[in-house]
């Protein structure tokens, strides 16, 4: 019994540190030339698979994009955004924000 509660105890922060590992921030912006169907929350990324789901984290609001297209390669930027996934994250005046991606 006690080898089985260690065993979940280690198996439980090992996802966890999974979980944080894949949570990043930075900078956001978003893009015009989308390789999406009309009104799709899409975005490009770097590394993520595509077909994958993100939330990307605003000023409050949170939206799920998926990732089809790779990018940006702009410095110190870490998602870029369809004009529908950043005008439903409410970026579209500032046009460069921080964000939190999970």
């Amino acid at each position: 019994m006690r080898a089985q509660t260690t065993f979940l105890l280690c198996l439980t922060s090992f996802l966890a540190v999974i979980s944080v590992a894949q949570a990043e921030s930075g900078l956001a912006s978003y893009y015009s030339y989308a390789k999406a169907s009309r009104g799709e929350l899409t975005c490009a990324h770097r590394t993520r698979p595509f077909g994958s789901v993100l939330k990307v984290s605003y000023s409050g609001r949170t939206i799920q994009c998926r990732v089809n297209d790779r990018g940006p390669f702009i410095r110190g930027r870490i998602v870029d955004l369809s004009v529908p996934a950043a005008r439903a994250l409410g970026m579209m005046s500032a046009g460069v924000v921080r964000v939190s991606v999970e």
